[in-house]
């Protein structure tokens, strides 16, 4: 009996192990885009949804639904998203114009925001880019640990695609 539970013991912690491999964080070279068709995406976006430049302005290319956006009442600190058949589209409100820069605050608030969204609809993957950090020039160094916060590599995994 002794060995039986010792076995089934190391048995779940390999599973565990198995398990925790699947989920974690991950930073890619490569095209967002081309990412897993079950990871959610996301990226940052002022409140007057403008996305005329850099990767939001391909989100808006790609996946439209601006009039849907709009009626969830983005505000700064908030997310809003387009779901489809396989997948959500998170934009994160950070910033009121286009031509502003979001803060490190606003970044956080609209990360726990999305946050809230993803285990309300049991989402647990998610791919970004180096979000905050392109035009709206954000330090890399400072919104990582704000992410790796936010999403526990233990429930999350979060793939950063650099290009």
């Amino acid at each position: 009996m002794c060995i039986f539970l010792i076995l089934r013991f190391v048995v779940n912690k390999i599973a565990n192990l198995h398990n925790m491999e699947q989920l974690g964080f991950q930073i890619i070279k490569g095209d967002l885009f081309s990412t897993e068709d079950h990871f959610s995406l996301a990226h940052c976006v002022s409140k007057d949804l403008a996305m005329g430049k850099g990767i939001a302005k391909e989100f808006k290319k790609r996946f439209g639904g601006i009039s849907i956006l709009r009626e969830q009442n983005p505000e700064i600190g908030s997310v809003v998203y387009l779901q489809t058949p396989l997948r959500f589209i998170f934009y994160l409100v950070t910033k009121n114009l286009y031509s502003d820069k979001p803060t490190y605050e606003s970044l956080t608030h609209s990360l726990q925001s999305m946050k809230s969204v993803c285990l309300s609809n049991n989402i647990h993957h998610l791919s970004l880019p180096k979000i905050g950090c392109g035009l709206d020039k954000l330090s890399w160094d400072r919104v990582l640990p704000i992410i790796q916060e936010i999403f526990p590599p233990d429930a999350f995994q979060i793939k950063i695609y650099t290009p």
